[in-house]
């Protein structure tokens, strides 16, 4: 799911109802004309082959218990798929399902109080639909609430639900836990990839931000027809998502072909975002995914983007650009800017990094 909460002014954006209220609005026996794929575009299937991503320790990760197993481990999902299920992470099942519980919670209660918390029509940040700058855009099935949590002179608090009960605290602290992991998560990757051990963090640094979005993908007539999400890479250093403890949606590219993400329900998701693939001059590639619909039941996940200050200049390490991989990328900032304004001409963003 992509970051797109830094957008050029120029745009105007048009605003549009929910899924969840037209749905409640009446028997969607055929989901609205903006919603349908296009002519061209495959017809997604839900009942694809599962993805093989590598479950990794993290706890072998922490240079007290390193282990060089589980290094290769990494290095070979970073290079192979571009994202890997971490465990052992600090973070108990209870409170990941507390997680997942109130995000459930907030989706589901009545339309007049999410609408407190609607997002401005020429902001990002908020409950309701992204931004929809075209009426041939096709749309995506799902509603959201979009957050900057950290840091925490940044957040829009008039814009974090009250309700349900506990969502402030319980995103704070889970946000704050995310900290920690995400900085033994970028240490690790560069140990696997025999690069300075602070080589990422030191990129994401000390302006660094993260923005939660929460993903509601409620059940359609027709699954065969829309998609939750269009098929993107992310614009982040990495993302982190927690996937529906029942329900599968999350898919993969590897190889030219499509594949299902394994719920693991007491893991974390990494992505691998557009920015670590300009940094290791396209060792590690930021992979292409999609969000399918489930006919019968409804889908939720959380995903945190990780994303280095606007002005810091990204480009690729001296170490990874010699004769057999010359240099690929250009030296960037701004980069989640870039990120938007390519991805609403349906190019992939990357592209404009490269020279």
């Amino acid at each position: 799911m992509a970051d797109q909460s830094s957008t050029p002014a120029k745009v105007e954006f048009l605003a549009t109802k929910t899924v969840q209220e037209q749905l409640t609005e009446g028997e969607l026996l055929v989901p609205p004309p903006e919603y349908i794929l296009k002519d061209g575009i495959p017809c997604p299937n839900a009942s694809l082959e599962l993805m093989d991503v590598p479950i990794i320790d993290l706890g072998l990760l922490i240079p007290s218990s390193i282990s060089v197993e589980e290094l290769d481990k990494l290095r070979s999902a970073l290079t192979t798929r571009g994202c890997f299920q971490v465990i052992n992470h600090g973070m108990t099942l209870e409170f990941l399902d507390k997680v997942r519980e109130i995000t459930k919670q907030f989706f589901a209660m009545p339309v007049e109080e999410k609408q407190k918390y609607l997002r401005p029509v020429d902001d990002f940040e908020g409950y309701g639909n992204d931004m929809v700058v075209s009426e041939q855009e096709t749309l995506d099935w799902t509603d959201r609430l979009y957050l900057t949590a950290y840091p925490p002179d940044q957040r829009k608090l008039k814009l974090w639900p009250e309700n349900p009960k506990y969502f402030r605290d319980t995103i704070d602290q889970y946000t704050s836990k995310l900290q920690v992991i995400t900085e033994t998560v970028l240490k690790g990757m560069a140990r696997s990839l025999n690069l300075e051990e602070d080589c990422f963090v030191n990129m994401y640094g000390e302006q660094r931000k993260m923005d939660a979005r929460f993903n509601l993908y409620p059940p359609c007539s027709r699954p065969d027809c829309v998609l939750g999400f269009k098929p993107h890479s992310d614009s982040s250093i990495i993302t982190i998502i927690l996937q529906d403890k029942e329900v599968e949606g999350l898919q993969f590219m590897k190889d030219d072909q499509w594949f299902t993400a394994p719920i693991v329900p007491e893991g974390l998701l990494i992505v691998v975002g557009d920015q670590i693939e300009i940094l290791t001059n396209g060792l590690v590639k930021s992979p292409m995914h999609k969000v399918v619909i489930n006919g019968e039941k409804e889908r939720i996940s959380v995903a945190v983007f990780c994303v280095p200050d606007s002005e810091t200049e990204i480009e690729p390490f001296e170490s990874l650009i010699n004769e057999s991989r010359p240099r690929l990328y250009k030296k960037l900032k701004n980069y989640v800017e870039i990120y938007f304004e390519h991805f609403l001409q349906g190019r992939r963003p990357i592209e404009a990094a490269l020279i």
